[in-house]
């Protein structure tokens, strides 16, 4: 586990579900925003000791960007009374968990502003006071860097059209990106992702 910032963790766990030949590298990225109050866990998969002993002591969320992106948190939140907030689900899948749905332009947690993203449950979550945003499927490093995977944009709309709905987030002070595919990227590589 390292610390990207004050307040902002980042640690990377094997994916469970990774294949040989997934066109998505074999380790994912999990974070934690710590304000001294509060916990928040993002795609949590493998969670640390030293957090899980902070969740104690703090109120601890845990806030998905994609219901795909449950990992960990369908078994580690209930277990620890920890409520989870996550998109709206895909239709008819029984396999992602329960919690709280939110959409583009809600909070699920004071302070945590979710951002369109790739699709409606493919969410950007931008931490406000931390200046970083949490992307899921959105933007990933598939082993050259950041960047928008256009193969994965296939949503019944031109991946293009898709990428340019996210030039606002270029308008936000964000000086981190959490990617769940990657690790932590300064504001330069968003930059350069979007505009590529």
């Amino acid at each position: 586990m390292q610390q990207v910032r004050d307040g902002i963790w980042h640690w990377t766990s094997d994916h469970p579900a990774w294949r040989e030949g997934a066109d998505w590298p074999r380790l994912v990225s999990s974070f934690a925003y710590d304000d001294g109050a509060r916990l928040v866990l993002f795609d949590p998969l493998g969670i640390p000791e030293q957090l899980e002993r902070l969740a104690g002591e703090r109120d601890t969320t845990i806030v998905l960007t994609s219901p795909w992106h449950h990992r960990d948190a369908e078994e580690w939140g209930p277990a620890h009374g920890v409520p989870i907030f996550l998109p709206p689900l895909d239709e008819g899948d029984p396999n992602e968990p329960a919690g709280d749905v939110f959409r583009a332009g809600d909070e699920p947690v004071a302070g945590i502003e979710a951002r369109a993203g790739m699709e409606a449950n493919d969410l950007v979550l931008w931490v406000r006071d931390a200046r970083v945003i949490v992307v899921g499927d959105t933007l990933i490093d598939r082993g050259s860097g950041l960047e928008f995977p256009e193969s994965w944009a296939d949503k019944g709309v031109p991946a293009a059209t898709i990428k340019e709905g996210l030039l606002p987030l270029l308008d936000l002070p964000i000086d981190w990106v959490l990617a769940s595919h990657g690790g932590p990227y300064p504001r330069a590589d968003l930059e350069r992702a979007l505009r590529a």
